[in-house]
């Protein structure tokens, strides 16, 4: 017992980083100054709201959320490639 006491704690501050971080992220995506900036920031946000799920269901003894975070990876991913091939053909013209 001693040590799911200890997970749980670790679990429950390691949330209030997890809400800081969202935080900061979310003043990025407003007030960035370029592009680029904005997109990393979602990125981030993206894969931190994935790890997030996760951290959430082993506090709630929840595998359901597992299987959600990685489809919200996969998909963040192919996102990621998306803009990237956007972006890169509208500098190059094509």
């Amino acid at each position: 017992m001693e040590l799911e006491n200890w997970v749980t704690g670790f679990i429950t501050i390691a949330m209030f980083f997890y809400i800081v971080a969202f935080l900061l992220y979310i003043v990025r995506i407003v007030r960035g100054p370029t592009v680029p900036d904005m997109i990393i920031a979602v990125d981030a946000l993206s894969y931190d709201l994935a790890a997030f799920l996760v951290v959430l269901s082993i506090l709630f003894r929840s595998p359901i959320m597992i299987p959600s975070a990685l489809v919200l990876v996969l998909w963040v991913y192919a996102l990621d490639i998306y803009v990237a091939k956007y972006l890169e053909a509208r500098e190059i013209g094509e």
